[in-house]
């Protein structure tokens, strides 16, 4: 039996989740292969993703590559393609060798707020055990026909990143790991908004976590983790030549007080100081937190206030931090 709006009764009745092989050891402060069979939702099919694309376009959210990047380029995606075409061109082009769109923030199409909000609460209970009071959850999907690569980059939030269709190659690094995104990089990029020093050097692979993802294999890694992906021809055929991942991202209330003593381990840094970077002393940040929260919300205060004068923008507080 179908319903008005074409799903059957057993659709509606399917069970959909993440999983981890062992979920008492599940930890939100380390990286972990899981499980999910999302990739099987109606919403997360070629067809749905089209007009989802179509209705992120007002809000300027589908987003583009150049031609010829590299995981060693600088992490950044333009708004328009770069061969001019129309959302409708791209999709009905998408098996295309090299075709690539990125879909920014679905969670502004409240159908698709509620599926992040339903892949994290299947694993809500194992990240709140040890960062409680999860909030802003957000989407970005990505379609590419390869050859395709995805910059080396760093996120503020955690992430659940879900393989959809296709095959896909993920390297991700300790978010501790110094030698890879060093202490500075990492403020600039929480409290600045600047990815300039996070940048990926062939030496750094070998310290990486690889994954071989296809259909249903998940990846879950904390905030500041640096990543990035590849896909070849290898697993290509006649109608079967689209990668598709989602990253499922989230702040928590672990994630706001990192923020915030970042905010203030910057102020430290500009008087000449080499503050000890969050979690390397939790009593510290104990007292750097509200500080740090002060500080992140007269920025976003300041931000407000001066938000028609564009060279004023540096002044946004950052994201997650109050």
């Amino acid at each position: 039996m179908e319903s008005a709006n074409g799903s059957t009764a057993v659709e509606k009745d399917r069970i959909y989740r993440v999983w981890a092989d062992d979920p008492a050891s599940f930890s939100p402060h380390r990286i972990t292969a899981l499980h999910h069979n999302f990739h099987e939702h109606p919403l997360f099919q070629v067809a749905e993703l089209a007009q989802l694309a179509k209705e992120l376009v007002p809000f300027n959210q589908c987003r583009f590559t150049r031609p010829g990047i590299t995981q060693a380029s600088a992490f950044s995606h333009d708004s328009r393609h770069p061969d001019g075409r129309s959302i409708d061109e791209v999709f009905e082009r998408i098996e295309e060798s090299g075709s690539w769109v990125a879909l920014y923030n679905i969670e502004v199409i409240p159908r698709y707020a509620q599926l992040l909000a339903s892949i994290v609460d299947t694993m809500r209970p194992y990240v709140e055990r040890e960062q409680p009071g999860i909030f802003n959850i957000n989407g970005f999907a990505f379609l590419s026909a390869p050859p395709s690569v995805t910059p080396f980059h760093i996120d503020r939030e955690n992430n659940f990143w879900l393989q959809l269709h296709g095959r896909k190659t993920m390297n991700v690094w300790d978010h501790r790991d110094r030698t890879v995104v060093q202490a500075d990089a990492v403020e600039d990029f929480i409290v600045g908004h600047s990815l300039r020093k996070v940048r990926f050097k062939e030496e750094y692979r070998a310290r990486s976590h690889q994954f071989e993802t296809q259909a249903g294999d998940a990846i879950y890694f904390p905030s500041t983790s640096p990543h990035m992906t590849s896909s070849d021809t290898g697993w290509v055929k006649p109608g079967d030549g689209v990668s598709i991942s989602i990253g499922v991202t989230f702040y928590t209330s672990v994630t706001r007080r990192m923020a915030r003593v970042h905010q203030f381990n910057r102020l430290l840094r500009r008087a000449g100081m080499s503050p000890a970077f969050p979690g390397e002393s939790p009593a510290a940040d104990w007292l750097k937190a509200p500080v740090g929260g002060a500080v992140g919300m007269a920025r976003a205060s300041i931000s407000r206030t001066i938000a028609p004068f564009r060279r004023f923008k540096q002044a946004k507080a950052p994201p997650g931090s109050f």
